[in-house]
């Protein structure tokens, strides 16, 4: 019986939207979702430190075998947003990391292609697709845990995909992530 737990992560400095799904031979299980709010009254250096925190008592709970993020995007008219999401990023990162939990990033657009087929759905297309392919009666809420279980999902497909291949002798060499190309 092939069974992994993947934990989607939709970092934010104000809501931090986290999901773990469990797949059991190609069966997706919803595990956990919710948020985690550090006190945006509180310094940058203080919010963070509450954010990893809180994701490292997520990963010790949920014992994921995966964290899977989003890769970071931002316009060129808002380079500060980028900053301030690759803090938050990092100390997640590090939370899982620190547990032994590798960390693995998704673009925006490959969550939605593997999820509703095209790289431009809508979120409530993503949405949607969350609801069935877990077999909710609703939406989960706010959007954050929605995008964070998408993310663990569509991650669960591309892994579905390379163990495919795998069997038929092709490899596929993993996908580099933009920072790293960057690096």
């Amino acid at each position: 019986m092939n069974v992994r737990r993947i934990l989607g992560v939709d970092p934010g400095l104000r809501t931090t939207g986290y999901g773990v799904v469990e797949v059991r031979d190609g069966a997706l299980r919803l595990i956990e979702g919710g948020v985690l709010q550090p006190n945006p009254k509180h310094p940058l250096a203080q919010r963070l430190v509450q954010l990893h925190d809180a994701m490292v008592e997520v990963v010790r709970a949920t014992r994921p075998d995966c964290m899977v993020v989003e890769e970071l995007w931002t316009s060129y008219e808002h380079p500060q947003t980028a900053v301030l999401m690759g803090h938050a990023r990092g100390v997640l990162a590090l939370a899982a990391g620190a547990n032994g939990v590798p960390v693995h990033d998704l673009a925006h657009a490959s969550v939605k292609r593997a999820l509703a087929g095209s790289g431009s759905a809508t979120k409530s297309q993503v949405k949607g697709m969350v609801v069935q392919l877990l077999g909710l009666a609703a939406p989960p809420q706010p959007d954050d845990v929605s995008d964070a279980l998408a993310l663990a999902i569509a991650f669960a497909n591309v892994e579905a995909q390379r163990d495919r291949f795998a069997e038929l002798g092709v490899v596929i060499p993993p996908r580099r992530s933009r920072a790293t190309r960057l690096a």
